[in-house]
């Protein structure tokens, strides 16, 4: 068998960055958790580096560290979303305070010294808050771009639009800059877009087999997403809210269960109207280069059984 892809998380938890994380601690024998980097995003930076912790205790992976990172957008002011993920990200379940350090040391410290040290084209980047760790480490030590093996993003939107404004998803739009920085880097990215995510949703049937399991991450984890999902349901009019992050996980874990084209995106950062849209050249009807490959497609309950598999796992 294959040695455990090498992967660093980098989140803002958020109840659907939960799902992805504990869908990574379910799968230890495809993936080696070097590290969990979190930014400020879904919540400021406090929160988002308690709420990561808080799940490595959930789940009983006190060995996985958890750094901090930037606790603001590369050159904005930081916009939030306590109004989808409650006033802690991870509203829901009551959930005992962390007990577990930080890691000492900066997030993008850690980033660049990891990618530096393991072999090159060994370690994946996992993105599922806004990219500002990401553009941080690439600014300090351009380097590493070429060692990164695949930076896998959640992020962004076309046919679907946007979700915080009408042009744009949420992750993109908090730094455009630093996602604009990223997507130029000439790194292998593979984009989980709102086209995608939209597909995959919460349905009362699919929370319920989480429930079910009746451990401890389960049941919290059943209970944040009933959280969640009000705002979406209210929003999408649908049975269930999109659950974004955990995408980019399955990813690495069932290729097979997307499909996609690569093309070129580029980052709005300039128009009032457009901030932080990603404008994706589907059909290529540009000569820009490609430099993503955008996935539209997923198999939404293959996804779900491979949650509920790995989940039964922690």
């Amino acid at each position: 068998m294959a040695a455990p892809r090498k992967i660093i998380i980098d989140t803002d938890p958020g109840q659907d960055d939960a799902a992805a994380i504990m869908l990574a601690f379910g799968s230890r024998a495809e993936l080696d958790i070097l590290g969990i980097t979190t930014v400020a995003g879904n919540v400021p930076l406090a929160l988002t580096a308690r709420n990561a912790r808080i799940l490595c205790e959930l789940c009983g992976r006190t060995d996985v560290r958890v750094f901090a990172g930037a606790d603001r957008p590369l050159a904005r002011p930081l916009v939030t979303a306590e109004h989808v993920h409650g006033k802690t990200g991870l509203d829901g379940p009551e959930l005992a305070e962390p007990s577990m350090p930080l890691a000492e040391g900066h997030a993008v410290d850690f980033i660049v010294e990891t990618l530096r040290r393991e072999p090159e084209g060994t370690v994946t980047l996992c993105t599922l808050g806004p990219l500002t760790n990401i553009a941080l480490a690439l600014e300090k030590a351009p380097d590493i771009a070429a060692r990164i093996r695949e930076l896998v993003m959640m992020g962004g939107g076309f046919f679907e639009g946007g979700n915080i404004t009408p042009a744009a998803e949420f992750n993109v739009y908090v730094d455009p800059e630093a996602a604009a920085r990223v997507l130029a880097a000439g790194i292998p990215i593979v984009m989980m877009p709102l086209d995608l995510t939209h597909r995959v949703l919460t349905l009362k049937t699919r929370v319920a087999k989480i429930r079910a399991l009746g451990s401890k991450p389960a049941l919290a984890l059943a209970e944040m997403l009933e959280f969640f999902e009000r705002f979406d349901v209210e929003k999408y009019g649908s049975d269930g809210g999109p659950l974004h992050d955990p995408t980019v996980i399955a990813y690495l874990l069932k290729p097979e269960l997307f499909q996609g084209r690569d093309c070129n995106v580029e980052i709005e950062t300039a128009s009032p109207l457009t901030l932080g849209m990603t404008v994706v050249d589907w059909w290529h009807v540009t000569d820009r280069p490609k430099n993503a490959r955008v996935m539209r497609f997923i198999d939404d309950q293959g996804f779900f059984d491979l949650l509920t598999e790995r989940l039964a796992a922690i």
